[in-house]
């Protein structure tokens, strides 16, 4: 009887596996030291309201060695210009890192100006202190007078200084 407790214990203990990849480890580094739902935060320069964050979800990795805030469901920036002329930035994921001020917007990037001029992208950059937008992705601007693909961009925040790279599509210019 001895003898089959004991061979039964052995293959209890041998099926009991120790596989640490499955095991989560709380205090790692890649851990969120907070996360919060609907967030809705409003960024002011001397003053006046610059841009308005909001998302349904962020995570705080506050703690990691080049601190960021990840929202993972989507996030909505607008963004005001001297005139209070405001523009609409929505993206389905984004990273916003704190010691740059730079906003990763990914997936169905897309940005609409008060004059309805519209880009459509994968990913682009938003530096918070340069007012400047940028990628090297591919990308669709459309306009009153403009449907533009292309492969790079580059503007400040109100589209008034843009370029454009590798350019294909049309331009109306008057006579």
């Amino acid at each position: 009887m001895k003898t089959i407790s004991f061979i039964i214990s052995f293959f209890l203990l041998i099926s009991c596996g120790n596989d640490l990849e499955n095991v989560i480890d709380i205090t790692s580094e890649k851990s969120s030291i907070s996360s919060a739902v609907n967030i809705n935060t409003v960024y002011t320069d001397s003053g006046l309201v610059s841009s308005i964050l909001k998302s349904p979800k962020m995570f705080n990795f506050t703690n990691m060695d080049f601190p960021y805030f990840e929202f993972p469901n989507k996030v909505e920036i607008t963004v005001f210009d001297k005139n209070n002329n405001k523009s609409i930035i929505t993206a389905d994921y984004a990273i916003s890192y704190s010691n740059t001020d730079l906003i990763d917007l990914r997936k169905n990037v897309v940005i609409t100006t008060h004059l309805n001029d519209t880009l459509i992208t994968d990913q682009m950059y938003y530096n918070r202190i340069e007012e400047w937008l940028f990628t090297n992705y591919p990308f669709r601007f459309i306009s009153a007078d403009k449907d533009i693909y292309g492969s790079g961009f580059d503007s400040d925040k109100s589209f008034e200084k843009i370029t454009f790279l590798d350019v294909s599509g049309y331009v109306t210019l008057e006579e």
